[in-house]
């Protein structure tokens, strides 16, 4: 299957171009098939397994910044679509979007891929996923950077406290049944776009139509919210028994300008990740602390998985 099949086209030129003609010819597309799902990723360079993990409301192009820099530093790097968002599968209903599946993906992806573990680096609901996989399937995840996404025991704890539920709103506005996507669709995408108004520089008219056409993609939106409905739905006791201590080495990148997390749930509990190697804080950098500051994220990234390559002789 080709890069482009089963896509609308978008309102721009540049937002129908393949992620090669974006990022350079030696960028691969490809669709992997795990259960029944099958999840669009781009792949670049050769060495270690690196996955990025993309937020909402993005999608693989929210790494376009890290891919090429990370393939060039020695990793082959694979940045799928979740679930849900543009080319990959967009299951219906609410239960198709648990962590469980979420997670089994991840797992799945990996394999597919041909490699026993990966370095996984996860922003915003991908952060969350990342978490989660380390957690459920600690076999796979050799190291693990998170940006912009606190773990789950934080987040649970930071959601009873005002300010953080006021930052939050919109997890129990996606909630509602039916009315979220239409109100996403409205006045071309604005509600979507709105999200991503803090990056800086800000994201240029080319770059937000490719956003627009992945969200424009049929069954998109509803996949997109539907994160957040299993979310809200999971019972706090399911969530809680869910946890488990994280193995693998962890990293956390911190954009201190996050609009929608507070700076204080950025370091996990040490009993939760005992091996966590840091926590770097950009004061400078909004929630996209990925696009806003991407040398220095690319550059600790490079650094913290530089332990899984191979020695030099």
């Amino acid at each position: 299957m080709s890069a482009t099949d089963d896509r609308t086209s978008g309102a721009s030129g540049t937002a129908g171009q393949s992620a090669a003609e974006l990022l350079g010819s030696d960028v691969r597309e490809g669709y992997a098939e795990i259960g029944d799902v099958k999840l669009h990723y781009v792949e670049a360079g050769e060495g270690p397994l690196v996955i990025l993990l993309h937020g909402f409301p993005e999608f693989w192009y929210g790494w376009r910044l890290q891919i090429q820099p990370l393939a060039a530093a020695g990793f082959r790097v694979v940045a799928p679509d979740m679930r849900g968002y543009n080319l990959s599968s967009r299951p219906k209903g609410v239960k198709a979007y648990d962590f469980g599946q979420l997670t089994a993906d991840i797992r799945g992806l990996i394999q597919e891929r041909g490699a026993e573990t990966a370095l996984l680096a996860g922003h915003d609901w991908g952060g969350s996923v990342a978490w989660a996989t380390a957690m459920a399937y600690p076999e796979v995840v050799e190291r693990l950077a998170i940006l912009n996404a606190a773990h789950p025991r934080k987040l649970s704890q930071g959601l009873h406290h005002p300010g953080q539920l006021r930052k939050s709103w919109y997890f129990f506005f996606f909630d509602l049944p039916d009315l979220p996507e239409s109100i996403v669709h409205a006045n071309h995408w604005h509600f979507f776009r709105h999200f991503l108004r803090d990056a800086h520089p800000a994201y240029t008219p080319e770059e937000t139509e490719r956003y627009i056409d992945a969200w424009s993609q049929p069954g998109a939106a509803a996949g997109m919210i539907n994160y957040y409905r299993s979310s809200v739905r999971t019972p706090p006791k399911k969530a809680e028994a869910a946890l488990r201590q994280i193995k693998a080495p962890t990293l956390v990148i911190w954009g201190e300008g996050d609009r929608y997390l507070g700076p204080e749930l950025a370091e996990p509990e040490h009993d939760d990740v005992p091996n966590l190697e840091g926590v770097e804080r950009l004061p400078d950098a909004s929630h996209w602390v990925h696009h806003d500051e991407h040398e220095r994220v690319n550059q600790l990234l490079i650094d913290f998985f530089a332990p899984a390559q191979p020695a030099k002789g």
